[in-house]
């Protein structure tokens, strides 16, 4: 839920900073606790359910919970690829803006508060929704949309002086980099290069020329149209940034220091050292075992150096070790390409996996990935 320009700079979002305001999220909105507990464990089938029971017994009283339910519900059916029912939910609110929404037109229930009660993730899925149906335009044009409402809450905090040490302009920073790499992305897959340049360089005249995201994104675009002078320089920034202990932005110190390995593994790729890119990827899950970008290209780079069999192991541990976390379609894909190659009997094999997918996967993960 965004921030009046009248409330307190901690009350910017309860939804994603409950601890500000309220002791705990059910004093947010009726039971929201066991909403985020479902969402957490990937159990998106109970939620909907949840979601319809509170809305069939009419549990939900205030118009803040009618919006914090239906932006679980909506995210539920998106993770279940039910897109044409998340648009539904979407269009049922039509404008986002509209005073219906906002906390000053009740007065009666919300004294002394102004401003917008719809959370932030509803405005997110409101731009993506409609890509996912192919209205790529439509979901672009809303994705520029939103990118300009973020920036006009920091302009906003920018008039009345706030700090960038504020946390209210820290979270919508956050925002503005979120909404930017889902726009770059967009134009990435369509492989509109000079677009996403552009994009990134502009970022970074608006002060995120530190940000290793950003800043890494800009190096994978610049391998991507063989200017592989300027990603090592680009690559090269980061490690800087990783050795000063400079902000970090949105990245843990360890999440810092496995970029700058991944991306000095990509550059081995690129020149096919396979053995110094495994050696990049082993330092990274030796600090987090649970990075499966590095686990699943350290198995890719062991492929390609003919280590079938360790490769297979390589992947067969991390979904024994930290199965939540491994279990994400392009390694298990992966996993299977390898057992076809190195077995007569992969069917059989895939259907084990298959099986045990079934027991611990979240609701939302793509069975069909095993090809059996």
């Amino acid at each position: 839920m965004e921030e009046a320009p009248n409330s307190p700079p901690a009350l910017d979002d309860p939804l994603t900073n409950p601890s500000s305001s309220f002791s705990s999220l059910d004093d947010l909105a009726y039971d929201l606790s066991s909403l985020e507990d479902l969402a957490n464990r990937g159990s998106w089938r109970s939620l909907i359910d949840k979601v319809a029971r509170a809305r069939s017994l009419s549990l939900l009283r205030h118009p803040h919970d009618h919006l914090a339910y239906l932006s679980y519900n909506a995210l539920a059916l998106s993770k279940l690829r039910r897109f044409t029912d998340a648009s539904a939910e979407l269009d049922s609110l039509q404008d986002l803006d509209s005073s219906e929404y906002r906390y000053e037109s009740y007065p009666q229930i919300y004294p002394g508060r102004s401003g917008s009660m719809v959370p932030f993730c509803l405005r997110w899925l409101n731009c993506v929704i409609p890509i996912k149906l192919g209205s790529r335009q439509e979901g672009l044009d809303r994705f520029y949309a939103l990118l300009d409402f973020v920036r006009g809450k920091l302009e906003e905090r920018r008039i009345k002086g706030l700090s960038e040490e504020d946390e209210s302009v820290r979270a919508w920073r956050r925002r503005e980099v979120s909404v930017m790499n889902s726009i770059v992305g967009n134009h990435l897959s369509y492989k509109e290069f000079s677009v996403c340049l552009d994009l990134i360089r502009d970022m970074f005249r608006r002060g995120y020329s530190e940000d290793p995201v950003l800043v890494s994104r800009l190096g994978y675009i610049q391998m991507q149209i063989g200017d592989l002078e300027g990603a090592k320089s680009s690559f090269k920034q980061i490690e800087g940034m990783a050795s000063e202990g400079k902000d970090r932005g949105s990245l843990s110190e360890v999440e810092l220091k496995n970029l700058v390995n991944r991306n000095k593994a990509l550059v081995y790729l690129v020149g096919k050292d396979y053995v110094s890119a495994v050696r990049e990827y082993e330092e990274c899950i030796e600090r987090d075992d649970s990075d499966v970008v590095a686990i699943n290209n350290k198995a890719l780079c062991l492929m390609y150096l003919r280590d079938l069999s360790d490769s297979i192991k390589v992947l067969e541990n991390a979904l024994e070790r930290v199965p939540t976390v491994a279990l994400n379609e392009s390694l298990v894909v992966n996993l299977c390409s390898m057992y076809e190659l190195a077995y007569v009997n992969h069917a059989d094999i895939k259907k084990t996996l298959s099986n045990w997918i079934a027991r611990v996967a979240p609701d939302d993960f793509d069975s069909s990935c095993t090809r059996i």
